[in-house]
């Protein structure tokens, strides 16, 4: 969960500490270094045509640091938001339009490509994610009960395996070996395939393993030989897809994009956030939760609750239809990234790989 800022401080701050503050990390996400006095009073003047005093202002940012939203650091006089402080900011005084133009027609150009399968096109959100925002694009794979099954074919190997050849939503081929108790030739598995086909085609995934279950757990003796080898030829290769790790279900793009920023020229941080990326399992367990909120999310630093994203910032959200959510996708960088062009990025690409994935 995402913390807010409390309502006091909301209501205690007035207009002009509102504007001094959004003035400060305005430019410090421009620049990326602390804002000085003089700075924050011409840019202040800019945005609200009215002039303020030094003694002024330094009244007002004794009283944000006060309230913890900005802090200065020891090397320098100026001031830098806090995380609390961007939080702030991004609840209360951030604007966000609608994505459109160049943008926005790239990603409906490169995500409306008929001729892709549902692999491929989630490399491609990932990829254009990290490539209009020049951060790290992060997308997770669609679960594979909300597929669809087409086809099922076997084909033999030796030393009793045999591959087993899935075609979900029309496009989509996955590839499994499975380990069988005998051989089996190429006309007897075309023949249990055709039982699975005619009694499993157009189902969703979690339809075949429910209706699996129930074959697996009636009587054998109402059960022939064939169906038998059929049903428990069709789990094995299910299970195959389940054994699968958590680097198949999330597809990261635009790691080096990082490098280029200040805040991860550490190195103990950036192995920590690239060991991330590498293993995937942790950050698979984030995204998933992200799943059951609706609408962006934004996690500034350690409100993520995933220790190497304590520097960065996620912007994140579920994508699919009205009816279901099939996956997440997102944009890692770090905390002082451009909020209002991140944002809508990570929406309209949410809504044109749903309607992709779905239609």
């Amino acid at each position: 969960m995402t913390d807010t800022v409390s309502a006091s401080t909301n209501s205690e701050l007035n207009e002009r500490a509102r504007a001094l503050l959004k003035n400060l990390v305005e430019r410090y996400i421009s620049d990326g270094q602390p804002v000085g006095s003089k700075t924050l009073a011409e840019d202040y003047s800019q945005s609200t045509g009215k002039g303020l005093s030094p003694a002024t202002i330094r009244n007002v940012m004794g009283d944000l640091e006060g309230a913890g939203l900005i802090a200065s650091p020891h090397t320098s006089a100026g001031r830098i938001p806090t995380q609390q402080g961007l939080r702030f900011f991004v609840d209360s005084l951030l604007k966000v339009e609608p994505l459109e133009g160049a943008a926005l027609n790239l990603l409906q150009t490169q995500l409306q490509q008929g001729d892709l399968d549902s692999s491929n096109i989630v490399e491609v959100a990932s990829g254009m994610l990290s490539e209009i925002t020049h951060m790290a694009g992060l997308v997770t794979v669609p679960k594979q009960e909300f597929s669809a099954l087409r086809q099922i074919e076997f084909l033999p190997l030796s030393d009793r395996r045999v591959l087993a050849v899935l075609v979900t939503n029309d496009h989509d081929v996955q590839n499994r070996v499975i380990d069988v108790e005998r051989e089996y030739g190429r006309d007897e598995l075309q023949q249990l395939a055709g039982y699975l086909n005619a009694h499993l085609s157009g189902l969703s995934m979690s339809e075949v393993r429910r209706r699996l279950l129930a074959e697996m757990t009636t009587a054998r003796e109402t059960m022939n030989n064939m169906m038998a080898d059929a049903v428990g030829m069709a789990e094995k290769a299910l299970a195959a897809g389940d054994a699968n790790d958590a680097a198949s279900r999330v597809v990261v793009a635009g790691q080096t994009n990082l490098f280029g920023f200040e805040e991860f020229c550490e190195v103990g941080k950036l192995r920590g956030l690239l060991d991330a990326f590498n293993q995937k399992r942790e950050l698979l367990g984030f995204l998933d939760r992200c799943e059951n909120a609706s609408g962006i999310q934004i996690f500034i630093g350690h409100e993520s609750g995933y220790q190497p994203l304590d520097e960065c910032s996620v912007i994140a959200t579920p994508y699919g239809n009205q009816d279901d959510i099939i996956g997440v996708l997102g944009v890692v960088g770090p905390t002082r990234m451009a909020y209002d062009k991140v944002i809508p990025v990570v929406d309209a690409t949410a809504r044109l790989l749903g309607a992709a994935l779905t239609k």
